[in-house]
């Protein structure tokens, strides 16, 4: 399938968003020679807001802007990390995933100047980071460590970890890869140590449903193992409903053999309650996989503990 002859891509304006767009056009370049990209960036609520994302809707905060300028026709495809992007309500009107990209790291990495791991920190070291996922997960495993609210890009974390502002850093070690700056991990983080966010280490295409010549010749970009596993991930998190305040985490495995699982948790902010999911799909679809795991953990009490939640 020919591609169009200029695809303009939408993207938040951060260095990351930037180089995860620089992977798509290689990736386009390579399926389709010959086609011109071009860069549309925009500036989000999420990116210019340092605050508690809750205050500022938190969902959306980083998708909002690029959905109204594919939508107005300014752009003809975004990209999103799928973990920015809401899953308790459908995509904008008009809108639609084109592909899932092969999938990165899912896992956190820590950044300690010193060298430390993450069990050799010492009491009251403080750990940089704004996620509710991460703090609550902390505070189940390493309550002797104290998070200090971080925002900002990753570039900017890690400048503000030099400043002394924090005594290490959690970043998403995918994107730490994005800007090349894995040289600073200090440990990466194993899925079962710090369940990670759903969507983790995917980027998504999204185009306008009737432009379906793009949808057609950009498809060929999508991994179906990763299609797989955030369609179970996002369903799962589409049944539960949380919030941008809710501790929810998991991933999604694919096996070589086919055989597709789940493993999710809920937390409450402070780690005293954890409530645990892993299923096979079996004969299950991906879609019927995320909500059985979902439903199962709404028989452990979860809607109440979300609830719970300010938000």
């Amino acid at each position: 399938m020919s591609a169009p002859e200029l695809i303009r891509i939408v993207s938040r304006d951060s260095p990351m968003a930037l180089a995860q767009v620089e992977r798509v056009r290689a990736e386009l370049t390579a399926l389709h020679p010959g086609t011109v990209t071009e860069v549309v960036p925009v500036k989000t609520t999420g990116d210019k807001w340092l605050g508690d994302l809750s205050l500022v809707e938190g969902k959306g905060a980083f998708t909002k802007e690029v959905d109204a300028a594919l939508l107005a026709g300014e752009a003809d495809l975004a990209v999103h990390c799928v973990k920015d992007v809401p899953a308790d309500r459908p995509l904008p009107a008009g809108t639609t995933f084109a592909a899932f990209l092969k999938r990165d790291d899912i896992r956190d990495a820590l950044i300690h100047p010193g060298g430390l791991t993450l069990d050799r920190l010492p009491e009251g070291t403080r750990i940089g980071t704004s996620s509710v996922r991460r703090i609550a997960q902390l505070a189940a495993s390493h309550p002797h460590l104290e998070c200090v609210p971080f925002r900002g890009n990753a570039n900017r974390r890690l400048e503000k970890l030099a400043a002394g502002e924090a005594d290490a850093l959690l970043l998403a070690a995918a994107g730490l890869e994005r800007i090349g700056r894995t040289d600073v991990i200090t440990e990466i983080l194993s899925p079962e140590t710090m369940c990670p966010p759903i969507g983790a280490g995917v980027l998504a295409l999204q185009c306008r449903e009737d432009d379906t010549a793009l949808i057609d010749a950009i498809s060929g970009l999508g991994d179906p193992d990763t299609y797989r596993e955030t369609t179970a991930e996002r369903m799962f998190l589409h049944v539960l409903q949380g919030h941008c305040n809710s501790p929810i985490a998991g991933y999604a495995t694919a096996r070589p053999n086919g055989d597709l699982s789940l493993r999710a948790c809920v937390f409450t902010p402070d780690g005293k309650t954890v409530l645990n999911a892993h299923e096979w799909a079996g004969r299950l679809s991906p879609a019927d996989l995320g909500a059985s795991v979902a439903l199962a953990l709404l028989r452990q009490g979860a809607r109440d503990l979300i609830d719970s939640i300010a938000h």
